[in-house]
């Protein structure tokens, strides 16, 4: 009973640790890249500073806003972070594994999504549905592609369980997969289309003609606000945690003991500091693509999953 007790509080403060940390992440993501372009840099903690800020401001609503516009900033927060307790961070076997399905994942996506472009719709500006017809088109891209990289892995491990994929890939060792190398190029470009990043969109615009996430959160503001761009900062840190985890999962831990719980921490934090400075140097050598250029993107990582797929299929199995 202890030991069942133990796992379901390492699971919930690993929960915690994920939503805890996603700030801490954007935060570093802006640091390097402001030393990249030769600009002065804000500290790592400047995320949390916008955030508290946000939630202190006073809350204005249009006039017309129904229930569920004043809904969506918590519809969407839970579904994210419902989200990340499923995705395995520091360590796999965790209570919560038995639903850390890769469906399950998608679903809280598509159902965060759902509800933002709802919202962006609600009020009846042009800004907001124009937002949302682009994310829903973005979004409908970009999901087959990334079920084609995951499910490449879950043939590999023989179930769509991140956990147990994830642990099954740790102990396979280093192997030479042809099919990971496409998966991995594949999930890392619907990572940047679903996460609003260069060059499929711009987090640091509000230009009207180019921006797709932001045209849908226009009309919030306050702690409303300040949940939707926390559950943003949360879905980057998913998609982050996948890459390394996914890909690269050595040093996550797999026993519950202090030394092997710090040393997953230390491992995910380095991969993860490692995998921000290379999103830096793609998003400071690239442009923002115009917006009928992104289904040619999300095409070609589509074609990467299918390729991914069809070599596991012919060389390795």
């Amino acid at each position: 009973m202890d030991r069942q007790l133990t796992a379901w509080a390492l699971a919930a403060a690993q929960a915690l640790l994920f939503i805890a940390a996603a700030p801490l992440l954007a935060g570093w993501l802006q640091r390097v890249k402001c030393h990249m372009q030769n600009r002065a840099a804000p500290a790592v903690w400047q995320p949390y500073r916008d955030l508290l800020k946000l939630t202190r401001k006073k809350l204005l609503l249009a006039d017309n806003a129904s229930w569920l516009f004043r809904a969506v900033p918590y519809v969407v927060f839970g579904a994210t972070l419902l989200a990340a307790a499923v995705v395995p961070l520091i360590a796999v076997r965790l209570p919560t594994a038995a639903i850390a399905d890769v469906i399950v994942l998608v679903g809280f996506f598509a159902l965060a999504r759902f509800f933002t472009a709802l919202a962006g719709l609600d009020i009846g500006t042009a800004f907001g549905g124009m937002g949302a017809s682009r994310e829903m088109m973005v979004a409908a891209l970009a999901e087959p592609a990334m079920l084609m990289a995951v499910f490449t892995l879950s043939m590999t491990a023989h179930t769509t369980n991140l956990s147990v994929a994830t642990e099954y890939i740790l102990n396979a060792g280093l192997v030479l997969r042809p099919s990971f190398l496409f998966a991995l190029l594949a999930l890392a470009m619907v990572a940047v289309a679903e996460s609003s990043r260069v060059p499929v969109d711009n987090p640091a615009t509000h230009l009207e003609l180019t921006m797709l996430h932001e045209a849908m959160i226009l009309e919030y503001g306050g702690r409303h606000l300040a949940l939707i761009e926390w559950a943003t900062q949360i879905k980057l840190m998913i998609y982050s945690v996948l890459i390394v985890d996914f890909f690269f999962p050595w040093g996550i831990a797999t026993e519950f003991t202090a030394m092997a719980l710090a040393g997953g921490i230390v491992a995910v934090a380095a991969k993860l500091m490692g995998l921000a400075v290379l999103l830096v140097v793609w998003e400071t050598v690239m442009a923002k693509m115009r917006l009928f250029r992104v289904p040619q993107f999300l095409g070609f990582a589509l074609m990467l999953g299918l390729l991914a797929m069809l070599t596991h299929v012919v060389l390795e199995t």
